[in-house]
């Protein structure tokens, strides 16, 4: 069963530009593991008109899609996924990943 994260990310006033780089640094290698089907970094775009809500100034979000839960929990513990936590645990103010599945 596809398992797709929605991981929201809320960097410290001013860390966004930094963990960016850290995240960017990483996306490569990410999309080569075993399991990955796509793993994005998006921010909120700055022309989408009155209906969309944004995730904040110093936001950001992965858009994730893995193989399974088991490709999803080997990604986690990557040495390159415990780099990029170790790198940016004192820059992010706070983050929320959703797991889902499909309901479809």
């Amino acid at each position: 069963m596809m398992i797709s994260v929605f991981a929201v990310m809320i960097a410290k006033a001013g860390k966004k530009q930094q963990v960016l780089e850290i995240a960017r640094a990483n996306l490569n290698t990410v999309r080569a593991e075993q399991g990955c089907h796509e793993y994005r970094l998006v921010e909120d775009a700055s022309d989408a008109g009155a209906f969309q809500k944004k995730l904040g100034e110093e936001s950001f979000a992965f858009i994730e899609q893995w193989e399974s839960m088991v490709a999803l929990e080997a990604h986690l513990t990557t040495p390159h996924m415990q780099a990029y936590a170790k790198n940016t645990k004192d820059l992010l103010e706070d983050s929320a990943i959703y797991v889902m599945q499909s309901a479809d």
